[in-house]
């Protein structure tokens, strides 16, 4: 089998390119042919230096650093980056049995659809994020701090002041999903959802697409030890980028109603405000052997405080491996995998709930509790590379064989198969 992967970026740095990278390794190890195609020149992570993974560089740019009126149009439809798409797709010495798109929004644009539909093998998407169906991407309303209730592309979506930019940026991404739409056409897609929650959803976004829909969880790729003791932290950590939709300011509030420090591990918009909390220490971005030494020598719990439909944030799954409880909002689709009272709290992103929960969290027997049960938990079904890429495996043999594989959401492996629309 061979497989062709299509990122955006070739470095591990956010969830979908470490998603798309980390893949791309299970796969060559699990014994499948990668070509991996980076869209946007950058570092590489060295994870994609394996002999049967093949890395194509499209040397595009970053939208985001080009003049305003460029981005836009470029983002919109990107003629250029569809061209030597499809000239990578034509130079491979063997030809795609599947494709598998992990990101288009930052240099590839709608405009590379057509060119992977024409192929005439599976085209599968990772929902990472809500862009198939949301212009702005999260389904969230940045002018109201909540979820979206709007239809995509409505009239109300349309003049909705949605975005976290401007209403400028907001009608250059209503263009974009336009485009998106017609690119995409009576083509189908098989996307991946990487939660339950994504999977419910699915009939009220996407309508309108002709999709095969398949859950599978994101991977894991920490190596069983021995587990925390979090009983020995002082304080509740966050990890991730510093933003409202994410919930760090929550974190740092309800730190502070708690009494207990809000450590901070990422960077982002709301940085110079939390720095300026009580209680609050920002060790900025650092490598994942750091984080884990950090959490693991000061952390009570994670917390995963998401205001928008999260779909699945690795860093809930890596701490509940860890033995660290975590607090996880309602709406993040990794909260399926916290047992509420167990092995950490489920509560609703205001900053009440997560105090009380941290409150919970200063005795030292439940935090003990919650953090082996979290341990022995997680471990009893592991999300580990090589389940992930089992699971992908299987997924594509289905396509390429036109079977529907049937849904169980406790099982990585199984999918569903409707017509949305």
């Amino acid at each position: 089998m061979h497989v062709v992967i299509l990122a955006e970026f070739a470095v591990a740095s956010g969830g979908a390119e470490k998603v798309a990278v980390e893949s791309a390794r299970g796969l060559a190890e699990a014994g499948v042919a990668v070509s991996f195609i980076q869209a946007i020149d950058g570092p590489v992570d060295p994870l994609l230096d394996h002999p049967r993974i093949k890395r194509i560089g499209l040397g595009l740019a970053d939208v985001w650093s080009l003049p305003a009126w460029k981005g836009a149009v470029t983002g919109i439809w990107h003629g250029e980056a569809a061209r030597r798409l499809a000239a990578a797709l034509d130079a491979l010495p063997v030809p795609a049995d599947c494709i598998h798109l992990h990101q288009w929004t930052r240099a590839l644009s709608p405009a590379v659809l057509p060119v992977l539909l024409a192929r005439g093998v599976p085209v599968t998407l990772t929902l990472h994020e809500y862009f198939l169906a949301c212009p702005n991407g999260l389904y969230y309303r940045f002018d109201q701090g909540e979820p979206c209730a709007l239809k995509p592309l409505s009239s109300s979506c349309v003049a909705a002041a949605c975005d976290p930019k401007s209403r400028l940026h907001k009608m250059v991404r209503v263009a974009r999903s336009a485009a998106m739409r017609t690119a995409i056409g009576s083509g189908r897609l098989d996307v991946i959802h990487v939660c339950d929650a994504s999977v419910e959803r699915a009939g009220a976004l996407l309508s309108g697409f002709d999709l095969r829909h398949h859950r599978l969880d994101n991977p894991v790729r920490t190596p069983k030890g021995e587990p925390a003791d979090p009983a020995k932290g002082d304080a509740i950590a966050y990890v991730g980028r510093l933003t409202q939709e994410k919930g760090a300011d929550l974190v740092a509030e309800a730190a502070r109603q708690a009494g207990v420090p809000a450590l901070f591990v990422g960077a982002g918009p709301l940085e110079e405000r939390l720095r300026a909390m009580p209680g609050v220490e920002l060790l900025g971005w650092r490598s994942p052997a750091e984080v884990e030494v950090a959490l693991r020598s000061r952390a009570r719990a994670i917390c995963a405080p998401s205001r928008w439909y999260e779909t699945g944030p690795l860093t809930v799954y890596e701490a509940l491996a860890a033995g660290i409880p975590v607090v996880a909002s309602v709406r993040s689709g990794a909260s399926e995998k916290v047992a509420d009272g167990i092995s950490g709290f489920v509560v609703e992103p205001e900053t009440g709930a997560l105090a009380d929960a941290f409150d919970r969290l200063a005795d030292d027997a439940i935090v003990r509790r919650t953090g082996q049960a979290a341990y022995e938990r997680y471990w009893a079904a592991p999300m580990t590379l090589a389940a992930h890429a089992d699971g992908l495996i299987s997924i594509y043999e289905a396509q390429i064989r036109g079977i529907s594989p049937k849904l169980s959401r406790n099982n990585i492996d199984s999918a569903f198969n409707f017509r949305v629309g």
